[in-house]
This record gives C-alpha cells, structure tokens and sequence, in this order.
C-alpha cells in the first residue's frame, strides 16, 4: 500500500467514532443501536447490558467518544453508574436514556456530568439528534424538558456533591465505591492490585476532598446517587 493510502487509512481510522450503548433490555438497546448507527456514518458501535460490561467495554477502547448510558441496569441503579463512568473515562461523553424524565432527576443527571438526556418515549429521529449533537460538542435535551429544567430551583446540595465527586481521581473514585460496599483496606488493596498503604493514602484523600471524617459518612454520600424508587 503507497504511503499515502496508508496515511488515509490510518487518519480514517483515528476519525471513526466509537460509540457504546448500554442498556440491560435487549429490545430497546437494539433500537438504540439502530437509531445511533443511523445518526453517524461507519461508527463502531459496542452493546453492554450492565455496569460491568460498561467498564470493560471502555477499559478495552477508553478513546470511546460516546456511552448512552441507561440509569437503571445490573450493578447501577440510579447516578452511581454515571459518576463511575465520568470519575474513570472523564474523556468519554455520556449521553442517559431513562424512562424516567422528571425535571429533577435530569437536572441531578447534567449535575453529574451527562451531556444530555434521551427520555425513553424519544423516536429514532430525536436519538439520532441527540447523538449527532453531544458528538459535536453541544448539549441536547428535549425542548419541553429543557424548559422545565430552566424554571427549577438551584439545587446547591446536589451540585455540591456532583463537584465534590468530580474532583476525586480514578483510583479514589474506586476506592470509594469498595468502601461504600464494607471493604476494609486490605481487602480493597488485594482487589485493586495495590498495597494497603497506598489505599490509606487514597482514603485520606477522599476523605478530604468529600468533607468527611469516616467511611460511613463517605458511604452515606456515595448512596445518595441510588435514586431506589424513583426509577
């Protein structure tokens, strides 16, 4: 192959956008896999049907451009899954599709990083929208939605958290959720691959950048992105 055929292909190659759809029920990630392929030419698409198949998927191509994240799968019920995407693939859009499109519970969702947000009930040529347009750099949430979501008041509590999560690393943001499920450090250094005394250093500094004393109050934090009911 001439060298400037090889350039092309490789330039097409980087220039190919890499899109994950996450979604536990089959039917509907099949729709969205449509609606996205529609939206961008020869995109790779991949499928997860829960949390963890998210976190391989993007550990395998962390260059992923674009999850389109559902709220509610095995292993997330609610933000956790979305603030785990955003502390360990910052780089990575995300744009939530729910059921679930009260104005409150969207705008927790842009709080904590979405870049937009896909209502269940939206029709192909909607999803196709909203992809085309968080993969421009843009924002897109349904125009009524968008309204609703203007007229509410500032929830500083819940942009707060968002901000104090956003400024946890990675390997903290892991920590955390071990902690959250009663890991002692031990325990958390054998899962990670690291030494206890890196984990020590890890939970003081989640600690501080949380504001807070013990692992209860930073479980208690963390738990409070678990929306139970309301999905």
């Amino acid at each position: 192959m001439p060298h400037s055929t090889a350039r092309a292909a490789d330039a097409t190659v980087a220039a190919m956008n890499r899109l994950l759809i996450a979604d536990d029920h089959p039917l509907f990630r099949a729709a969205l896999l449509q609606a996205a392929a529609s939206a961008v030419d020869d995109a790779e698409l991949t499928e997860a049907a829960d949390l963890d198949g998210v976190m391989s998927a993007l550990a395998a191509q962390p260059d992923t451009d674009l999850v389109l994240l559902d709220l509610r799968m095995p292993g997330s019920r609610g933000l956790s899954g979305l603030a785990a995407l955003r502390a360990q693939y910052p780089g990575v859009a995300v744009l939530v599709v729910s059921a679930h499109d009260e104005p409150r519970l969207v705008r927790r969702v842009l709080d904590h990083g979405a870049a937009g947000f896909i209502p269940k009930s939206a029709d192909p040529k909607q999803i196709a929208e909203a992809v085309r347009t968080v993969l421009d750099c843009g924002r897109w949430l349904p125009p009524d939605l968008a309204r609703a979501i203007a007229a509410l008041p500032a929830d500083t509590a819940d942009s707060a958290l968002a901000a104090k999560l956003a400024r946890l690393t990675e390997q903290q943001f892991r920590v955390l959720s071990l902690l959250s499920e009663g890991l002692l450090n031990k325990q958390i250094a054998d899962r990670l691959s690291v030494q206890e005394r890196t984990v020590k250093a890890h939970v003081t500094a989640v600690f501080e950048k949380l504001g807070v004393r013990n692992r209860t109050q930073a479980s208690v934090l963390l738990r409070s992105l678990d929306l139970g009911d309301a999905l």
